[in-house]
């Protein structure tokens, strides 16, 4: 599986990635910050996720894609994740989410066999985090730490996905301006396209 990943640099995914672990949050994250309260969460996160790429090598890009569109709105807090209320539309039906974003169920599963020997004390904000970083290094890429704490949203908004997650249409100096609204350079951009690229590979 390493060849689904020689398309890209993986310098320029690490950078992508590692800016985008940093951005918008109100908690302080630390890559230890389960080490007492749930131990067992890194490795029960690898397994699944290492399960379902083994099924569907297209299911790394999918969550790999799927924390980005998180991070582009209000930052990494697993709004994407959340269904519609009464209070609020979400973002999973946003036009750039819409019959496209992918990994739901892989993300409930992980949370299901967390819950089982750490309820109550983990983020699903950090799950769609690792999850992401997971897919990476088993498809190939590179490993990084990952810094946790994130706190959950409770409400999500289909507009703020609309406004600040790239359009499938949106021509390079449009992407460009979208990501630097983020603080992210043009460099990160290609990174991401990298990352679509995995996607692409695995549907061949």
């Amino acid at each position: 599986m390493a060849s689904i990943v020689s398309c890209f640099s993986k310098f320029c995914l690490t950078l992508f990635l590692l800016v985008l672990f940093h951005g918008s949050t109100n908690a302080k994250l630390s890559t230890n910050f389960y080490s007492k309260s749930c131990p067992n969460l890194l490795p029960i996160v690898k397994f699944i996720v290492h399960s379902a790429i083994m099924k569907e090598a297209r299911m790394g890009a999918s969550l790999l894609r799927l924390f980005f569109h998180d991070c582009f709105v209000n930052g990494c807090d697993g709004s994407v994740l959340l269904d519609d209320t009464s209070s609020f539309i979400g973002e999973k039906n946003a036009a750039p989410n819409r019959n496209s974003a992918r990994g739901f169920n892989v993300v409930d599963d992980i949370k299901s066999a967390v819950e089982i020997v750490c309820p109550g004390v983990f983020s699903c904000a950090d799950i769609l985090a690792l999850s992401a970083r997971d897919s990476v290094t088993i498809l190939g890429g590179p490993y990084w730490d990952v810094k946790l704490g994130r706190r959950d949203a409770r409400t999500a908004s289909q507009a703020a996905a609309n406004n600040n997650i790239p359009s499938p249409s949106s021509n390079l100096n449009q992407l460009i301006s979208r990501f630097s609204a983020h603080g992210l350079s043009p460099r990160d951009l290609v990174a991401l396209s990298g990352s679509l690229s995995i996607q692409l590979k695995t549907n061949l």
